[in-house]
């Protein structure tokens, strides 16, 4: 039996709990959403981390990624090709590396520094991803000579060297002549007809006329070739011969000067070579969390919780590969909601067949094993996951020809090898527990395994039909029933999971289903005991009945909720409503103050126009300074009779002390008193209390305020 490991802890996992929860489909799935090979070869060997902070740590790295991709704007696209082959002849002295090398290195060096500078003053949004990047540091040590030396189109630019801008003229010197000789001849050939209708062609790189082989003789130049049919024949222009030759030279001299300016770029590039391993790792990390992401984003997939404890509890949670195939069919998948803990470890799930209790358990499994290997899985953030040692399945047939073995057979040393090795820390999951032999006699043994296994506190989810496994549940203390709910008016199941009881088989009602004649049906009724049929009729009609209870809570939870959110709508806009009616008095009260002093003013500089005496306005200046001086003593007044207010108790306990006689309390601000602002002069009646807050009428405009603020006037 094949086992993963890795580190010095090892997770059980075999081939056959990978084969029955198809655990090789997600890894498929990840390999393909890898951008390079690297990244794409791990996850294709994708295997359960050894220990819980290994897991966490690849949680961590993709739910923040995953929180990049969905709130941040300008994060580069991890796309690169991989530079294992230009490592490799960096560490060969003498080594050249070639074009597509160098843009290797180039992109890689300019991806790493964007996502260094991306990450800057972001180290503590996404802690983890920034310790990953910054392995590396940025530099222009590797970009810059690469840019000196390619274009933006990627090809070596002409000023490379001098020997590469010498060349390169002549270069283009030779074409122009060889271009200009062939006009020539052409216009010529082509006015005595000797062309064919595809005058030109090229071969070997070399321009050549396309002449017709009846004329061939009357053209000067090299034969270089003719067509297929041999009513063509291609030559080359006598006039262009050295010329020709001429520019394989140059191209010859070109291309050794590349090779040389390639040298020594290698040779500058080859200090770095620690650095652009990094940059290799750097990547292959980030294109291996980048599949976990864009899996989880096709799965709105989420990072639950993961503790160092046995603890199952799944919210609102879907099988992957189904949500995928239900997506692109454009139906529904329903979630599941699990529980299991040290005191309820043990789930015996029971139900109609085609109910959906296989696919629970294998949502169950799959969803455990893609956590312990750091994948984002589709359910409630708030789930959380236990961590487990061994991961193991028995489910379907798998009776084995070459071996000789049948499905009951290959399932007792499935059963034998779990017995061994079961314990705490162990999640069984078991598929039609106990089927393959005689109903009585296999019940037997599978109840006796059940308990043996209940015995060393394995967690389970075990699927059966065996009433005797459903009655051995109920009695122990760790152990629990569920069921699939079927509707049984329209003959339905419903694909949801019910905790707390047994289910029904349905076995009639399924059969009904297929189309098996309703006689038939009735004959077999009334070959079974009695109460075998009662009990399984009683335990669907209490189904029924819960389902019916469940949805009326449902119903009244949301009610409740609707109603607590109109309450709380309602009291935001009564608080609302209140202070804009207090802003709105406040305004008014001010706004009374500026237009009394305004008619006040315009009184003045009415009667300084009708006087017009200086004498007289400065008369009247005085008496308006005199009044407004007045007012300000006041208020100086009435800031210390607050003050004194305030500080009243301290100075009683003075004056007790010093035998002093206190001075007189201001009167109480009650209903009906005259009042007025402390800051201001108009009188108002108290016409409401409520605690330190007075309601009072100035004219026929309220306001609220503080008693503090207020003084009694009478």
């Amino acid at each position: 039996m094949c086992y993963y490991f890795a580190g010095s802890m090892s997770i059980r996992l075999d081939q056959q709990t990978i084969n029955d929860l198809e655990f090789e489909s997600i890894r498929s799935i990840l390999s393909g959403y890898c951008h390079g090979p690297s990244a794409g070869t791990r996850m294709a060997e994708l295997h359960p981390y050894a220990h819980l902070g290994e897991a966490e740590e690849a949680l961590d790295l993709a739910h923040e990624l995953l929180m990049i991709r969905n709130e941040e704007e300008g994060f580069p696209r991890i796309e690169f090709e991989e530079m294992q082959v230009d490592i490799q002849r960096l560490a060969i002295k003498g080594s050249v590396l070639d074009l597509e090398g160098f843009i290797r290195l180039l992109d890689a060096s300019r991806l790493v520094n964007d996502l260094i500078q991306f990450f800057h003053r972001r180290n503590e949004d996404y802690p983890r991803i920034y310790a990953l990047v910054h392995a590396a540091h940025q530099t222009s040590e590797i970009v810059d000579p690469i840019e000196k030396v390619l274009d933006a189109r990627m090809k070596v630019k002409d000023d490379a060297s001098s020997e590469l801008l010498r060349i390169r003229q002549e270069l283009k010197r030779t074409r122009n002549e060889i271009n200009k000789n062939f006009e020539k001849v052409l216009r010529r050939l082509a006015k005595d007809g000797f062309l064919a209708d595809t005058i030109e062609a090229y071969i070997n790189e070399r321009r050549v006329l396309s002449v017709l082989s009846s004329h061939k003789r009357q053209v000067s130049g090299n034969v270089v070739g003719a067509s297929k049919t041999g009513n063509f024949t291609y030559i080359e222009p006598r006039e262009n011969t050295l010329l020709n030759n001429e520019l394989e030279m140059l191209l010859d001299d070109e291309r050794v000067e590349i090779r040389r300016i390639f040298l020594a770029l290698t040779d500058a590039l080859r200090k770095h070579t620690g650095l652009i391993e990094i940059y290799q790792s750097i990547l292959v990390d980030l294109d291996f969390v980048q599949a976990n992401v864009r899996l989880g984003l096709s799965l709105k997939a989420s990072r639950p919780s993961l503790e160092d404890e046995p603890i199952i509890e799944l919210i609102q949670a879907y099988h992957p590969l189904l949500w995928l195939a239900n997506k692109n069919n454009s139906a529904k998948t329903i979630p599941q909601s699990v529980y299991m803990d040290k005191f309820c470890r043990m789930m015996v799930i029971s139900g109609p067949n085609a109910g959906g209790k296989s696919i629970t358990l294998k949502t169950v499994g799959l969803l455990q094993i893609m956590v312990q290997c750091g994948l984002l899985v589709p359910c409630d953030p708030s789930s959380r996951f236990g961590w487990f040692h061994a991961v193991l399945s028995d489910i379907g047939d798998n009776q084995s020809i070459a071996n000789q073995l049948s499905t009951y057979s290959y399932r007792l040393k499935r059963m034998k090898h779990f017995l061994e090795v079961a314990n705490k820390r162990t999640l069984l999951l078991l598929d039609e527990f106990g089927t393959g032999s005689d109903p009585e006699l296999g019940g037997a043994l599978a109840e006796v395994f059940f308990e043996t296994l209940y015995n060393k506190r394995s967690f389970g989810v075990i699927t059966t039909h065996y009433a005797n496994i459903k009655l051995k549940a109920s009695r122990l203390r760790n152990a629990i029933n569920a069921s699939m709910l079927f509707n049984s008016e329209s003959l339905e199941p419903m694909f949801q999971l019910s905790v707390g009881h047994p289910g029904s088989s349905f076995t009639f009602e399924v059969a009904q289903i297929n189309g098996i004649p309703m006689d038939l049906i009735e004959e077999a009724k009334t070959r079974l005991d009695a109460n075998k049929v009662e009990m399984d009729e009683l335990i669907a009609h209490l189904q029924k009945e819960k389902s019916e209870v469940e949805e009326l809570n449902r119903v009244s939870r949301l009610a409740k909720l609707e109603a607590n959110e109109a309450k709380g709508e309602y009291e935001g806009l009564t608080e609302h409503f209140e202070q804009r009616l207090l802003k709105q008095q406040q305004l008014i009260e001010k706004n009374n103050k500026d237009l009394s002093n305004g008619k006040r003013m315009g009184q003045f500089i009415q009667s300084y126009r009708l006087k017009g005496h200086n004498k007289e306005l400065l008369e009247e200046v005085k008496k308006f300074l005199a009044i407004e001086k007045s007012k300000v003593a006041k208020k100086k007044e009435q800031v210390k009779v607050k003050k004194a207010q305030v500080e009243v108790k301290p100075a009683r306990k003075q004056r007790a002390n010093k035998n002093e006689q206190p001075k007189p309390t201001p009167k109480p601000v009650e209903i009906g008193a005259v009042v007025r602002m402390l800051n201001g002069s108009q009188k108002g009646e108290v016409i409401q209390l409520k605690g330190e807050d007075a309601t009072v009428l100035f004219g026929n405009f309220k306001t609220k305020t503080n008693v503090a603020d207020l003084e009694v006037i009478a």
